[in-house]
């Protein structure tokens, strides 16, 4: 079985994270690690290539600089090899720019491992929080996309998971091959050794360019890019409530005020 999970590399959170003035955009600079979001998929990858017998896990990344830090803690973790995207014209990629060349870099994981039999990613990034990449890559990908999942069971021809909803969860079956979205807690990441880090170093970890992959400059960055920020302000502080005490009317005062605020 092979199953390629996605890993963004961010910001180490420890430290203070600033935006560029002029595009308004994360600047992604210093250390950088896994998401710890994607710390379940890979987990889950583990498990479910152990549990079908053998195959391979391969992580897919997109990163700045030929950034290579954070998705070697996948690789510790226990994930045979990697492919990291980085390339200058990929600064100011929206959600789809981004999903378009995690498309092209799981088509070039399965030329080079075998066919991919299932993309594991998380829900959404905590630098990002758009929660759209997925679905745009498995759209991309022409597979059939899984959300919010709480369980997974593959039995080499299907997958069959519990999706987490509002009321409890749904079981879902889906042919493979296919994408599934982890939740937070599907799984206990496992912490690598020491012995498992070290092995880290050298395992394949390929960093390829747009033009590796076939894709254009015009699609990616800023200058494919679909949306703009064009402010960022600071959240309101929270102010304080108002105290009502009962003189004996104050049941009244709590209509009045609900009524204000068109709730009732």
């Amino acid at each position: 079985m092979h199953v390629a999970v996605c890993v963004k590399q961010i910001p180490d959170p420890a430290a203070p994270g600033r935006l560029d003035p002029e595009t308004k955009t994360l600047v992604r600079e210093g250390k950088f690690v896994m998401d710890d979001s994607d710390s379940y998929g890979v987990e889950m990858a583990l498990q479910l290539v152990q549990a079908a017998g053998g195959g391979a896990v391969t992580a897919i990344s997109m990163a700045p600089n030929n950034e290579i830090k954070g998705v070697k803690d996948a690789l510790a973790m226990g994930a045979d090899s990697a492919i990291v995207v980085s390339d200058p014209a990929l600064k100011g990629s929206d959600a789809l720019s981004t999903a378009r060349v995690l498309a092209a870099a799981v088509t070039r994981a399965g030329d080079g491992a075998g066919p991919v039999d299932l993309v594991v990613t998380a829900t959404e990034s905590t630098d990002g929080y758009t929660g759209t990449t997925p679905v745009q890559l498995a759209a991309l990908l022409d597979l059939p996309a899984v959300t919010f999942v709480k369980k997974v069971v593959c039995d080499g021809s299907k997958v069959t998971v519990e999706r987490q909803t509002d009321e409890g969860y749904d079981e879902v079956e889906s042919t493979l091959p296919a994408l599934v979205t982890v939740t937070a807690g599907v799984v206990e990441p496992r912490y690598p050794s020491f012995k498992a880090i070290m092995a880290a170093k050298n395992k394949p970890c390929h960093v390829v360019g747009l033009a590796d992959l076939g894709l254009d400059a015009s699609q990616v960055g800023f200058a494919g890019a679909r949306q703009e920020i064009t402010e960022v302000l600071a959240a309101e502080e929270r102010k304080g409530g108002d105290i009502v005490e009962d003189d004996g009317d104050a049941h009244l005062r709590i209509v009045s005020y609900l009524e204000s605020l068109k709730v009732i």
